[in-house]
């Protein structure tokens, strides 16, 4: 497939919880009644081929692999049959959680921005425009070392992309350069310093990183 990487300045970056129901599952929770979302700033993202730091203050970093999909164009209310039409482009990205930490926040009843949005949590693979991806669904993998950890079809997703477009953007409002992680599937887990990271979105685009 030919196509040039799509390139904008990297806005906020919406996370989405528990979008799969097998990972609601693996994690021991349910699939909310309204979408969960958290924040990673810019400073979170990292582009192919990097070296991402573990953080120091946690000992459990997971992987969860993920569909992105990039806004290209300012929104603050959309429909659902609009909502492609503000999409600039997709990739695959890393949603890295300190699980440890996220977990003892949960229990404190505090916010999880340490645990999930630490600099480089989100290394995020080359964007492919939208005239050459369509709209999918597509196969999403992720493997460490050559070993498949995470495996599913977006298809699976409970809410679709035009359903969290439009409620990022009703509550958040989205800017050309914001990015949506839509959630997980199951098979989330530990890695270490020397892993190497390869997340694929069928075969459009990939996203090989090293851990340190």
């Amino acid at each position: 497939m030919n196509w040039t990487p799509l390139e904008l300045p990297v806005g906020t970056l919406y996370c989405i919880g528990r979008n799969y129901a097998a990972h609601a599952a693996e994690m021991n929770a349910a699939v909310p009644d309204d979408p969960i979302v958290f924040i990673k700033p810019p400073a979170a993202y990292r582009n192919n081929g990097s070296t991402i730091q573990l953080p120091s203050f946690s000992n459990n970093v997971h992987h969860e692999v993920e569909l992105v999909v990039v806004i290209g164009t300012d929104v603050a209310s959309i429909t659902r049959e609009d909502a492609w039409s503000v999409v600039a482009g997709v990739g695959v990205g890393l949603d890295l959680t300190a699980r440890d930490v996220q977990q003892r926040a949960k229990t404190n009843g505090e916010p999880w921005a340490v645990a999930k949005s630490w600099s480089g949590s989100a290394p995020v693979s080359d964007i492919v425009p939208t005239p050459q991806c369509g709209r999918g669904p597509w196969d999403l993998s992720l493997s460490i070392n050559n070993e498949i950890r995470q495996q599913a079809s977006t298809a699976s997703m409970e809410r679709s992309v035009a359903d969290l477009i439009v409620f990022v953007a009703s509550v958040f409002t989205l800017r050309a350069g914001d990015a949506i992680f839509t959630g997980t599937p199951e098979g989330v887990s530990q890695v270490h310093s020397g892993d190497t990271a390869l997340a694929r979105l069928a075969d459009i685009t990939s996203l090989q990183i090293q851990f340190a």
